[in-house]
């Protein structure tokens, strides 16, 4: 599926989008309000996107299990019967923290992004049910009938596994937004430095990257990237506390000197330049260290 043909198919359940609109406030305040929930389920503490490595458990569960049917259709093995039932349980098992994380993930995506987020999160419960079915069957004895709706249900799965890669290779979802940031490795003049008093937060433009220049406690100029590297939001301007900034579009918390994330839902550090001043003229490049 194309992401032209995955918009497409998104925008024809427009009913979709209406529930998430009501129930994506909800998922949001339960949220951002434990710091410890979020930046877990986000995947803060790992510095990577936890939802994805997730995932993993129940496509790679559930795509063994269809292969273990196949092969225990055409033997009919006790033992690989077995290992078939054993890894549609842990694809279910597995399916519980992925779609939990992939919640926390949804919480903040608007417009196309989370339209698609929307359809693969409905086939993601649609293929769980089918397999949930599945083992309810072999259970009661019904093999072929349990095969038949795993195989469905990793249909459904798979597809949705496909939607989710669109969304992080065709739309970005949750993609480090600073991963092309500009890397100079020579001074290069960005702002005057009258321009930069108190603790005031400037943006300026370098090799044509944003970036968020400002003095920390003791006076230092500090610059780290201004694109939040969760969703992209305007670093510059947020709010300031101490020597922390709070992205104004969902709340990520970062350091304005190291670009360290404080707080979530951002995973990804901000980029930090080095800063030095020459002739009343900020000059900036790469961070050395």
């Amino acid at each position: 599926m194309s992401l032209q043909l995955a918009k497409r198919v998104s925008n024809a359940v427009p009913w979709l989008d209406r529930w998430a609109a009501q129930v994506q406030p909800r998922v949001r305040s339960v949220l951002v309000s434990r710091k410890w929930l979020h930046d877990g389920l986000d995947g803060t503490w790992l510095g990577a996107p936890l939802h994805p490595a997730l995932t993993d458990v129940p496509v790679g569960a559930w795509t063994a299990a269809f292969g273990l049917d196949s092969i225990s259709l055409l033997t009919s093995s006790p033992a690989v019967r077995d290992a078939a039932d054993g890894a549609l349980a842990i694809g279910i098992a597995g399916a519980v923290p992925a779609a939990v994380t992939g919640a926390s993930d949804w919480r903040d995506l608007i417009g196309e992004e989370r339209r698609i987020a929307n359809v693969h999160a409905l086939l993601n419960v649609v293929g769980l049910g089918l397999n949930f079915a599945s083992v309810v069957q072999r259970k009661r004895g019904h093999r072929k009938a349990g095969r038949a709706l795993s195989a469905l249900g990793f249909a459904f799965s798979g597809t949705a596994a496909h939607l989710g890669g669109e969304l992080s290779f065709g739309l970005g979802v949750r993609v480090n937004q600073n991963f092309a940031a500009a890397q100079p490795q020579e001074f290069t003049p960005v702002l005057s430095e009258t321009e930069l008093a108190g603790d005031t937060m400037k943006s300026a433009g370098l090799d044509g990257t944003s970036v968020l220049i400002t003095r920390n406690a003791a006076g230092t100029v500090c610059a780290i990237a201004n694109t939040c590297s969760h969703l992209g939001g305007p670093l510059a301007d947020g709010a300031r506390d101490g020597d922390v900034v709070t992205c104004p579009w969902h709340g990520s918390r970062f350091d304005l000197c190291s670009g360290r994330v404080i707080e979530g839902p951002a995973v990804f550090a901000q980029p930090r330049y080095s800063a030095r001043i020459e002739r009343g003229t900020i000059e900036l490049r790469a961070a050395t260290d």
